[in-house]
């Protein structure tokens, strides 16, 4: 059994081990693989029956190329990255990993949340360059502090992640506005309740995204509705990229309307130099890292495991079906 891991760095850059899964077969692991080189992706499947992938796409021209593969596993939730389709088409097993990074997407967003109401990051450098040393008051603040306990934040996407955010949230003292098509009455209490996405644009302080991207909800958050938003939102972005139309948030950061955003994720990854959020005021942009804690990480490489063997032993889990 030939196992392929096309692009293994971000999983494992050097502190996990890919032990478990050598078990299952003869593994060959790839830090990174061109992910517009069709033609090397086949070469490097050659003849494999299992490949892992997170971003390198495995498309209809590779399927077709790579007649062996049996079983594509994707190292992230997200499986776009397969044509889903054409691998059921050929009786290829497609699995993704579901779960892995609940907590550390919700302690990460609201990670984000925390830096813009408290800048502490400028600040610790403020006072390692000495500016406390020589400041004629005994304490000072160069932004706007911001209390949350008594504000309201909106959650679009009330899932799993969304309902960790929104546990922390209200730890703080918030009240939560959840929209979500699906709705467990059960989570409703005092400080948290469901409600549409007018209300929660009109009414929120802080909105976060934690919403999957569909047609339905690709650039959910534009023009038209930040303009149905409070002045001086917060908009925070941990989700999807695009989810977001990026000249749309620059300009109402440019102008005041939204006071600041906290973004782990864009439009087109890596960044582009051309990408207007790089120069909006009060926009915070880190890449894409709300999911890599280490034990996030261990938990994703040990479900990848038990995917595979589920699926050795003829009963897959976490399989993804095409529509």
């Amino acid at each position: 059994m030939k196992i392929v891991v096309l692009d293994g760095y971000t999983l494992n850059p050097g502190d996990l081990s890919w032990s478990e899964l050598e078990k299952s077969g003869e593994c060959t692991v790839y830090d990174r693989t061109p992910i517009e080189d069709t033609d090397e992706i086949a070469a490097r499947i050659g003849s494999a029956q299992i490949v892992f992938t997170n971003k390198t796409p495995i498309t209809a021209a590779v399927l077709e190329r790579c007649p062996n593969i049996e079983y594509i596993g994707v190292l992230a939730t997200g499986y776009n990255v397969v044509d889903i389709k054409k691998a059921a088409k050929l009786g290829i097993t497609v699995t993704n990993i579901p779960t892995y990074g609940t907590a550390a997407v919700g302690q990460f967003a609201i990670a984000l949340l925390l830096e813009i109401c408290h800048h502490i990051g400028s600040h610790d450098k403020a006072v390692h360059e000495g500016r406390w040393e020589h400041n004629a008051d005994w304490c000072f603040w160069d932004y706007p502090l911001i209390e949350l306990a008594g504000k309201t934040t909106g959650i679009i996407g009330y899932g799993r992640i969304g309902q960790t955010t929104g546990r922390i949230a209200q730890a703080l003292g918030m009240n939560v506005l959840a929209y979500d098509k699906v709705q467990d009455p059960a989570l409703e209490s005092e400080t948290c309740r469901y409600t549409e996405l007018d209300e929660l644009f009109a009414v929120s302080d802080v909105i976060a995204l934690h919403c999957p991207l569909f047609p339905g909800t690709k650039e959910i958050i534009n023009r038209s509705s930040i303009a149905k938003m409070k002045d001086g939102v917060i908009i925070i972005n941990n989700s999807r990229g695009p989810l977001i139309q990026e000249q749309d948030l620059a300009d109402a950061l440019n102008s005041g309307k939204v006071a600041a955003a906290g973004l782990d994720v864009v439009s087109t990854e890596p960044i582009r130099g051309d990408n207007p959020l790089l120069g909006a005021k009060n926009c915070i942009i880190t890449p894409h890292i709300s999911w890599a804690p280490k034990e996030s990480r261990q938990r994703l490489m040990d479900i990848a495991v038990n995917n595979l063997r589920a699926f050795l032993e003829g009963d897959p889990v976490n399989e993804v079906k095409a529509i």
